[in-house]
């Protein structure tokens, strides 16, 4: 099995169709569709994030970071949320981000492979911190 993460990205356009759809219908495709995650065995987490408004963006651009408040003025795509999926392979994966209630113009769903602790040098001090982190946390 492996982790891949969905990651809900909109841009003004699709937010504008969003604001003409009622609340509860979404929430009501959103619930039927992690329903089915959670049925499936596959969810592994999952959240939406708050209005970009009330985000900020922190820009490592320079040698000093700078901290921009939302919104971000041009915004061409947004981040709007994520799923965390434990699935057999990529394949499956898209097939569930097919499945998405995410129709619409402006609306995507990217869908990357989390990386796993074991992929990387075991013997390094900071893996090997990283998965006693874990297994504290009582995660893999």
């Amino acid at each position: 099995m492996a982790k891949y993460m969905l990651i809900m990205r909109g841009t003004d356009e699709g937010q504008a169709a969003y604001e003409e759809i009622d609340f509860t219908e979404i929430i009501a495709a959103m619930g039927r569709y992690n329903e089915q995650l959670m049925d499936a065995g596959v969810l592994v987490a999952g959240e939406g994030l708050a209005d970009a408004s009330e985000g900020a963006v922190v820009d490592f651009s320079n040698e000093t970071p700078v901290v921009t408040d939302g919104p971000y003025g041009e915004t061409k795509e947004l981040f709007h949320g994520f799923w965390i999926l434990d699935v057999a392979s990529k394949e499956e994966a898209l097939e569930w981000a097919k499945r998405a209630p995410l129709g619409g113009p402006g609306n995507k769903l990217e869908v990357r492979r989390v990386n796993a602790v074991e992929e990387f040098p075991q013997d390094n001090e900071w893996i090997q911190k990283e998965i006693q982190w874990r297994q504290q946390l009582g995660t893999q």
